[in-house]
């Protein structure tokens, strides 16, 4: 095989271990990297990333980085926060340097280990198998990883919703009920199984952006779909008192923070740090504490009782703590840049990176989606390679489930005779 044909398994190693321990995943990203380096191309790769919106963007957040840290001052977390900083340039930079096949191999990576894992958890709590200990973050609910997959599924969910929305807009009704039953299956992982109110409120906000995305030149179609979408939401809300239980509690726990109750409730925590690390930016609005600067404050800060915390669930945060409002800012036009370049393309491909980008902004503003790799690894790379086909001209998903023949032929097209 051709050294430029390794990128597209690379990358679909990469999409297949997404929800797979985070050491799997660093595993695939260097992977990806070393098969990048000795693939050639790199005139074409580095045109492609230079001509790309999301470049400057990209730059502009790692000359900041690099700016605050050269001014110091230095911290014990200064060199993992510097790693988890480039580490998130570089997942981005890579899913955009990739051609469209290549980024196809991803996305089937993504989307045959998704399917998969659904079809696992619906055999382990029905049938039951013993504990898996790589799939032990999908089958139950263990911390950051299981939050991630979370996440995951609900990109499937929404990417499920644009196809669905599509297909009945098409007078495709078998497609669109088949597209649609994705979506009960994963709010109800994203519930029971892998309960996380982060995927749930992305979710509620994705497919009503995807309606508004499809139906923007259409405002009459649009109010009409949002107001039956509106209905349906409310019935299954109506429906489902655990849904209306988890966003009550959350509520509760914002409540109980403000009147000065201090645990480890999830919204109590977020209280606490979203609180203390603004004061941290207010104090330092420029520069903000220096790289790494952020954990030695929350311990100045924060309460003792959290005190073993070393993110504060809100990239952006995170990141003005550290390199004040500019690095803030920096990292907040990453992704609203992507989010906007999605946006602008107003067809299935610009619908999916829509949706797909708009739940990457929703997780960093509520949890540690890009700082931690269990996350970040995950999501980012995701988001970002739906985004680099939502670059690409034409119908730029075709053949993401490849024909008989470039099955036989290992993915590469038969030559044609002359």
């Amino acid at each position: 095989m051709q050294r430029s044909r390794l990128v597209g398994p690379a990358a679909m190693f990469w999409g297949l271990t997404v929800f797979m321990p985070v050491g799997v995943t660093y595993v695939a990203a260097v992977l990806l990297l070393i098969t990048l380096v000795v693939a050639g191309g790199w005139r074409e790769r580095a045109i492609r990333l230079r001509n790309n919106p999301m470049w400057w963007p990209v730059m502009a957040y790692v000359a900041w980085t690099l700016v605050i840290l050269a001014l110091g001052p230095y911290y014990p977390e200064t060199a993992s926060n510097l790693f988890h900083g480039l580490r998130i340039a570089a997942t981005v930079l890579m899913a955009l340097a990739l051609t469209r096949e290549e980024a196809i191999w991803a996305v089937r990576g993504f989307w045959i280990m998704g399917l998969v894992n659904m079809v696992m958890i619906a055999l382990y709590y029905t049938v039951g198998f013993p504990m898996l200990e790589p799939w032990r973050g999908v089958l139950i609910l263990i911390g950051n990883k299981s939050i991630s997959n979370a996440l995951l599924f609900t990109i499937m969910a929404a990417t499920a919703a644009v196809y669905g929305l599509k297909a009945l807009s098409e007078h495709r009704p078998g497609r669109a009920t088949l597209a649609f039953a994705l979506i009960p299956a994963v709010i109800a992982i994203i519930t029971f199984t892998l309960p996380s109110r982060t995927s749930l409120l992305a979710l509620l906000l994705a497919i009503p952006a995807a309606c508004v995305h499809q139906w923007r030149r259409q405002l009459k179609v649009l109010a009409v779909v949002l107001m039956v979408g509106g209905v349906v939401a409310a019935a299954g809300l109506w429906n489902s008192p655990v849904v209306q239980q988890k966003f009550a509690v959350g509520i509760q726990e914002i409540e109980a923070a403000q009147a000065g109750e201090i645990s480890e409730a999830s919204w109590v925590v977020r209280y606490y740090m979203y609180r203390d690390t603004a004061r941290m930016i207010i104090d330092r609005p420029f520069a903000g504490w220096g790289i790494g600067g952020w954990t030695e404050q929350w311990h100045l800060r924060g309460p003792k009782l959290l005190d073993y915390k070393n993110m504060p669930h809100n990239d952006f945060l995170w990141m003005g703590a550290q390199s004040g409002v500019p690095g803030a800012l920096s990292l907040l036009a990453i992704i609203l840049m992507s989010v906007w370049v999605a946006w602008k393309r107003d067809d299935m491909a610009g619908r999916y990176a829509f949706v797909a980008t708009l739940i990457v902004l929703i997780a960093t503003m509520v949890n540690s989606a890009l700082r931690d790799a269990q996350i970040g690894l995950a999501i980012l790379w995701v988001g970002m390679v739906y985004l680099r086909l939502a670059q690409e001209p034409g119908d730029s998903w075709r053949g993401l489930v490849p024909r008989r023949e470039e099955r036989v032929s290992g993915g590469v097209p038969p030559l044609r005779p002359l």
